[in-house]
């Protein structure tokens, strides 16, 4: 019977110990292991003779030593500590994610703990985490830079990240470009080797994990472009329901830092997801652009113009200031679409966009807002003189001959103007103005710029009628 039998038919109790999937450490007051059972090695790489000895703080990741010595202060005064997770430095250097249970014993002046190894189940929790980031990010991010920022943050969070690009593949161009890039020794994206790397990713749809040991074996064009100065790379393909749509890399220059299988599958399992987003994100990011700027030159459209207006005259109106709107369009435009074709027509709205632009400051808008359409928004300035200076470069700089397909077009604008304070101090108002301004120099064609029904500037040897050569 188990209660009469004899303790020697048992096996002693270390025997036990070791048996335990858990482990069991002890430490003394100066934080130094004097105790670790067979499961230490399991769990920390290291053998039970190579921990006994070692102080256990040096062993417990940097960025959580404050708050495991907190914790160990707390159970050396006598509150023991259920359940507390810290993390490990591994002796291949690998992080693990430990769970423990303390207690301290005032008569042996010893602090007794059982470590669970709960690295799996923390890999599981973060990857569904970083799923849900994700998708977040998605939907959060202000622009796409911001969402690349995000995904590094995540997958940071995940295994070591301080070197990563994301690298995306045009397959109609067939062109590869590195939108983010991270890099302590290598700014430009460009390198070679990771050019070649994702391309060999991207062609194959496969993973590649690669260590300064594998380049014997690479296939002869990576092997010359591979950097032997980087230790490890990690490139993963962009998967997503298009296919290939880029990659993901990673690359380590530390011997500290060797990424493995475990961390390919990870990446891997969160890339579909990135790639999603991405895509969801440009997309987006495309909708917002059609809906506010022309398709064919570029230049902000109607519904952007509008906005832009409404906040300068509430700058100007608290700045007192000035500001004016240069209303154009394109005399006999027409004429050219019915000689030339619409084609020929859409490459001079391409130029004509292009020489505005270059008429004005930096800060000042130059939109298409229909047809032949275009209006100049100059905010902040001095005189009403200088819109009617900005207005006759205009003039100058459109007068001459724009070569297209072998044909020289010569074309000109009429040109009405508004400004504010004088003509409206409401988008409405001063649009209406310079439309109406603008409408009245056409009719009259006499080489004038238009400010208002009763005065006008001339422009000396311009043209006012629209010629084709």
């Amino acid at each position: 019977m188990l209660d009469t039998m004899e303790a020697k038919d048992f096996a002693p109790l270390p025997n036990f110990v070791d048996l335990l999937l858990d482990a069991i450490c002890i430490v003394d007051a100066d934080g130094r292991f004097v105790f670790v059972s067979a499961a230490c090695e399991r769990i920390f790489g290291y053998t039970q003779s190579e921990m006994i000895g070692m102080t256990m703080i040096e062993m417990v990741a940097p960025e959580d030593r404050s708050r495991t010595l907190q914790a160990a202060n707390k159970i050396m005064s006598g509150h023991p500590q259920l359940h507390f997770e810290n993390r490990y430095i591994r002796k291949d250097g690998r992080v693990a994610d430990i769970m423990w249970s303390a207690r301290w014993s005032e008569t042996d002046r010893l602090r007794i703990a059982v470590a669970r190894d709960i690295t799996e189940l923390k890999r599981a929790e973060s990857m569904q985490a970083a799923l849900y980031s994700i998708s977040e990010a998605a939907h959060a991010a202000e622009n796409l830079l911001a969402l690349y920022q995000r995904i590094h943050q995540i997958i940071g969070e995940l295994l070591p990240a301080l070197n990563f690009s994301v690298a995306l593949y045009d397959e109609k161009d067939k062109q590869l470009s590195f939108p983010y890039h991270v890099d302590e020794y290598k700014p430009a994206p460009r390198d070679s080797a990771a050019v070649a790397l994702c391309a060999e990713v991207i062609r194959t749809g496969q993973p590649l994990l690669l260590t300064d040991e594998m380049l014997t074996v690479l296939p002869e064009h990576l092997r010359t472009v591979v950097d032997t100065n980087s230790l490890c790379w990690l490139v993963v393909p962009l998967n997503s329901h298009n296919g290939v749509i880029g990659a993901l890399v990673l690359k380590s220059y530390s011997k500290g830092v060797r990424y493995t299988e475990k961390d390919k599958e990870l990446l891997q399992f969160v890339s579909t997801q990135i790639a999603t987003a991405i895509e969801r994100k440009r997309l987006y990011t495309r909708l917002q652009y059609t809906s506010q700027y022309d398709e064919l030159t570029d230049l902000p459209n109607r519904r952007l113009l509008y906005d832009r207006l409404k906040t300068a005259l509430a700058r100007t109106q608290r700045k007192q200031g000035r500001m004016s709107l240069v209303y154009l369009d394109l005399d006999n435009f027409k004429q050219v679409n019915d000689a030339f074709g619409h084609t020929v027509g859409d490459q001079l709205l391409q130029e004509v966009a292009k020489r505005l632009k270059q008429c004005v400051r930096e800060a000042d808008t130059v939109a298409r807002i229909g047809g032949d359409e275009f209006v100049v928004l100059l905010e902040d300035i001095q005189l009403p003189e200088h819109a009617s200076v900005v207005a006759e470069k205009i003039r100058t700089d459109l007068s001459y001959p724009i070569s297209i397909d072998g044909c020289n077009l010569h074309i000109q604008p009429s040109i009405g103007i508004a400004l504010c304070p004088d003509h409206g101090d409401s988008a409405q108002q001063l649009l209406k103005h310079a439309d109406e301004a603008m409408y009245f120099a056409k009719k009259h064609s006499d080489n004038r710029i238009q400010t208002n029904g009763g005065s006008s500037r001339s422009v000396d040897g311009a043209n006012t009628e629209s010629s084709l050569s």
